[in-house]
């Protein structure tokens, strides 16, 4: 008996070695480039060049130029500068614009307990409540002006024949220098305080149920849980709602310009930061000057934001 032997298979077919335990081989996904990313956040980021960066570059060239009687601009250095740190409306500016900020910081703590109020288990037309409250956000503010003026009237207001029913004599308060940005900062108060709920009321839905459980175990009664507790827990979002806030307030020019005029006694004690912006900028038509004064809100507003983000890592508490 014949016996036959097969010869050997060629080196290329022989069969694949196992790849070693602690090798591990990378495929390279062939879907995988950065062109994608590009791709992807391209709009975004041509968005803020073209209507953030190049603003603001622009803006910084023009303050260092004088604008002509018939169009042009001639460059003049820092001389604008130097002109707006010796102008005297400046100072009340920035005096008008930091006490309007104080005051609509006010509220901040008022929304907060609203939204706790909001917030309570078993409260009925909750929903009713929040609509009423963010109605002011998504009102126009020509709209919220003229209601105003009409409320703060000095001879048929609201407000003063409120007060005259209690014996309280009013006043003209959007004429009275001593009132006049005290009442255009609680319209503003008023207006924000929708937003700042809705965003309240989303932190608080956000702290589990089982940290409040385990302080009534521990005896704790409502207003210690609220201040040991809710706002700990909240404080990221205060801290969020602080900061556009902030802004915000420090931007303040629709609420001035729609509810007093420029022959208002009180303008020199209402005048803002913008407004003085709107002033030379668009009624004497000195754009350098007017472009100084606005890069000189942007790095007022930088140096707060920094300031406050600085700040939160002592009070505001991350999970």
């Amino acid at each position: 008996m014949t016996v036959v032997v097969s010869p050997p298979r060629a080196q290329t077919e022989r069969m694949p070695e196992a790849p070693s335990p602690g090798i591990r081989r990378r495929r390279r996904n062939p879907g995988a480039s950065p062109w994608w990313a590009l791709v992807f956040i391209g709009p975004t980021a041509l968005g803020i060049a073209v209507f953030y960066l190049w603003p603001t570059v622009r803006t910084l060239i023009i303050s260092f130029t004088k604008s002509g009687p018939f169009g042009g601009a001639e460059w003049v250095g820092i001389e604008n500068y130097v002109r707006l740190f010796q102008d005297s409306e400046l100072i009340g500016a920035l005096r008008n614009t930091a006490l309007y900020t104080v005051i609509a910081l006010i509220g901040i703590p008022l929304a907060v307990g609203i939204a706790a109020l909001l917030n309570t288990a078993g409260l009925k037309g909750r929903s009713a409540y929040r609509t009423l409250y963010f109605i002011p956000v998504v009102t126009m503010p020509a709209a919220i002006a003229l209601v105003w003026r009409m409320i703060y009237n000095g001879d048929y207001g609201v407000l003063n024949a409120a007060l005259g029913s209690v014996g309280i004599e009013g006043r003209s308060w959007l004429t009275d220098p001593n009132t006049a940005l005290v009442a255009i900062a609680v319209v503003g108060i008023w207006a924000g305080l929708g937003t700042n709920i809705v965003i309240f009321l989303a932190g608080l839905q956000g702290i589990p149920d089982t940290i409040m459980e385990a302080a009534d175990l521990d005896g704790a009664g409502p207003v210690r849980k609220f201040f040991s507790i809710t706002i700990p827990l909240l404080s990221p979002s205060i801290f969020f709602v602080s900061v556009i806030s902030v802004i915000g307030a420090l931007q303040v020019f629709d609420l001035i310009y729609m509810m007093l005029g420029r022959s208002n006694p009180a303008m020199p004690n209402t005048r803002t930061v913008v407004y003085l912006f709107y002033e030379a900028g668009f009624l004497d038509n000195d754009r350098g000057y007017a472009a100084a004064v606005a890069f000189l809100l942007l790095v007022i507003i930088l140096v707060l934001t920094v300031v406050q983000f600085r700040l939160q890592k002592k009070w505001v508490h991350y999970e």
